[in-house]
């Protein structure tokens, strides 16, 4: 048995199973068992939809029970310019196309102010810029807002730094959190899947590397997050088996703050003919919810679900909506149908239309204020 949460004890509700593949699940939800693999398919392949949704919101509500959490940040996204060619991707730009850019320190220091907790940095692998650009970028942010914590460089962003400048991540990382960097971010995970890693993102680390890097980060005291994109040409089963993964790194370290299940946004790569159906998102983050036993917060993504669906996410197991966000271009250069940025008025309002309480929080989950 894993490292699971200590859970609070809730009234425990009475589920009418149209699909009774679903009771033994249940069953072993309430008796704290850890759910299996083949039980994890069935929550995304029942139609049971109102059940699972009851069943999530159930072991939600054991963790944190009615507060959903949100935190005031900017994405910050420094270069488009990227060596890469993922064919899920229309952020990456090779230098002199249209739309390829690369922002100063000073620029980015600019979208920055002492009014938010969090500024979360992410991406392209630039093919020139030196390791010690990215160590300035951080140091800079850290000296000039030494109150704003800095979630920056997912997995695969480390990567590249040993394989084109011969940085380890111990070193790295290292370097990096003396420079003033706090969590990482879960970004880069794409599906746990070689064959998927074949057809998709040949060139990027692949799971057991990104797994790796983000267990050296955990042992070194960095925070950080995790996540799943769904929705293009993966099975039920790979999407599993990737929980099932991170569910066991949690269990060996302890260090992952917050699970994101990320929709494919179809832009102009077209691996599929439109966006998964809302019910497969809500059903993905019950399954997530139900299955990452030992992780606390899952999160409802607003920028990737759009608003309407992340606040239904809420009663389907959530209990995280992310933050504000400000110029995040990632899943906007693949038309996501979301605003550019939210205000804190917008978070507390979504997560009332749920019926939950709003909690403005830090990058670590340190409660700043309950919106009662």
């Amino acid at each position: 048995m894993g490292q699971l949460l200590e859970l609070a004890k809730i009234e425990t509700p009475n589920i009418e199973f149209k699909d009774k593949l679903l009771i033994p699940i249940w069953e072993k939800m309430v008796s704290r068992l850890r759910v299996s693999e083949k039980e994890g398919i069935q929550l995304l392949e029942t139609e049971d939809f109102s059940a699972v949704g009851l069943m999530a919101a159930f072991a939600a509500k054991q963790i944190s029970g009615n507060k959903v959490f949100f935190v005031l940040n900017r994405h910050i996204n420094p270069t488009n310019i990227c060596v890469l060619s993922c064919k899920f991707c229309d952020f990456a730009k090779k230098p002199g196309e249209n739309d390829a850019y690369e922002m100063s320190i000073d620029e980015i220091l600019n979208q920055i102010d002492e009014n938010i907790s969090e500024v979360h940095i992410v991406g392209g692998h630039h093919p020139t810029w030196e390791f010690d650009h990215y160590v300035n970028m951080v140091r800079s942010i850290h000296d000039k807002f030494p109150d704003v914590q800095i979630k920056a460089f997912t997995a695969s962003e480390i990567d590249y730094f040993h394989r084109r400048w011969k940085v380890t991540p111990e070193e790295s990382l290292t370097t990096l959190k003396e420079a003033g960097l706090q969590t990482m971010p879960g970004g880069g995970a794409e599906v746990f899947s070689d064959r998927i890693h074949k057809m998709l993102l040949p060139g990027k680390a692949n799971e057991n590397r990104w797994l790796e890097i983000h267990k050296i980060a955990h042992k070194m005291g960095i925070k950080s997050n995790c996540t799943l994109l769904y929705g293009h040409i993966e099975t039920f089963e790979e999407r599993i088996r990737h929980l099932i993964k991170l569910r066991e790194l949690q269990d060996e370290t302890g260090g992952f703050l917050a699970f994101i299940p990320l929709e494919y946004q179809v832009g102009s790569t077209f691996l599929r003919r439109r966006h998964t159906p809302p019910l497969d998102d809500l059903k993905m983050i019950a399954a997530s919810r139900i299955m990452l036993d030992n992780i606390k917060y899952i999160k409802s993504y607003w920028v990737m679900l759009g608003e309407a669906t992340a606040s239904i996410g809420l009663n389907f197991g959530a209990n995280d909506l992310d933050g504000t966000i400000g110029e995040e271009k990632i899943a906007h250069a693949a038309l996501a149908d979301s605003p550019l940025g939210r205000a804190r008025e917008k978070m507390v309002l979504s997560i009332q239309d749920a019926d939950r309480i709003p909690v403005e929080r830090d990058a670590l989950y340190n409660e700043i204020r309950v919106y009662d």
